[in-house]
């Protein structure tokens, strides 16, 4: 039935009382008689919404209104009445001697959401969708900030790993869902590695959350590490290179390899003022230090040439990481 109708049918409803009001024998007085009717006597609501409580009285004059309750309903001098929150108040309209009450039922908002519990990882973003049965705007908070964020418009993005809720309220009602941050899955391309000195080597690693990882050297000095992953050694002994996210770590062993010394000749018989050189072969590739043991006796240079300086005999030793070897030399 359409709201026309529903007033044709009040106000004929209004009329026939009225004539039969005036019907009554003269006897009675108007005291007696007196009466108010109300358009609803009834009525649900939804917060939020108007209701205009129509009253005709036998007085012909518009009756006062007053609510047993202004925190649930409020109304005006005229009738308009207005839901504020949920629960059953009476509006009772009255002339000097009469009155009649409309019981009004506020109903609670219905909040439903798209999901009540969602799993995500860090920096990954879910959109979460929320329903009011009156078409309240909703508000939006998060338990945990450092766990998981969330917008005015429900947009909630992981922080770090860990479980929170996120709460929609509308008109002092709620909604939760449940939010679980993943903790990432992380492999490495390579758990261990064998270089030799100021050898580089590039790790990576895939992250399921796409956070970049942060680095880290157990042994420094044996072999660092940088932000992007690459190692480099620096001398013999053994290290842990780590890459760690949000709490998960990926682990790769290196090994700074002691490397392998071969001199020719190993013995060497020289002259006062003759010159021979050493040659030296190293397995890493890296050059080595030569130095004599009597500089006095046979001197050597950093290519390894060695001059005879007087008779004696000396020792020329070649080292490089960890490594040496040694040549005899006489100087005759």
């Amino acid at each position: 039935m359409n709201k026309k109708l529903k007033s044709y049918i009040y106000l004929l409803l209004c009329l026939i009382i009225f004539l039969a009001h005036f019907n009554k024998a003269d006897n009675v007085s108007a005291s007696e008689s007196s009466y108010i009717i109300l358009s609803h006597y009834y009525k649900s609501m939804n917060i939020g919404d108007k209701l205009y409580l129509g009253a005709y009285t036998s007085t012909g004059k518009l009756p006062s209104f007053k609510s047993s309750n202004t925190k649930i309903v409020s109304v005006d001098r005229y009738g308009i009445v207005k839901a504020k929150k949920s629960g059953t108040a009476a509006v009772t309209a009255k002339i000097k001697n009469s009155t009649a009450s409309c019981v009004i039922t506020v109903k609670p908002t219905v909040i439903k959401l798209n999901t009540n519990e969602i799993s995500i990882e860090h920096n990954q973003s879910f959109r979460l969708n929320a329903h009011t049965s009156n078409g309240a705007s909703v508000k939006w908070k998060t338990g945990k900030k450092s766990i998981a964020s969330v917008d005015n418009n429900g947009n909630i993005v992981g922080q770090k790993p860990g479980t929170t809720t996120v709460t929609a309220s509308a008109d002092g009602c709620q909604a939760v869902c449940k939010v679980t941050v993943k903790k990432p899955e992380i492999t490495i391309n390579k758990e261990s590695l064998s270089l030799w000195r100021t050898q580089k080597e590039n790790l990576t690693v895939t992250v399921s959350s796409g956070i970049s990882p942060k680095w880290r050297s157990s042994r420094s000095s044996v072999a660092s590490v940088d932000d992007n992953g690459c190692v480099t050694a620096n001398k013999n002994g053994t290290a842990v290179i780590t890459a760690t996210v949000d709490g998960v770590s990926v682990k790769c062993k290196v090994v700074v390899i002691k490397p392998d010394i071969t001199l020719t000749p190993s013995n060497l018989i020289l002259r006062t003022g003759e010159r021979k050189k050493i040659v030296a072969r190293v397995s890493s590739g890296n050059t080595p230090e030569f130095k004599s043991s009597n500089s006095n006796i046979a001197a050597v240079s950093s290519t390894g040439c060695v001059t005879g300086i007087e008779k004696g005999t000396a020792y020329i030793t070649v080292s490089e990481d960890g490594s040496k070897a040694k040549c005899k030399v006489q100087v005759m």
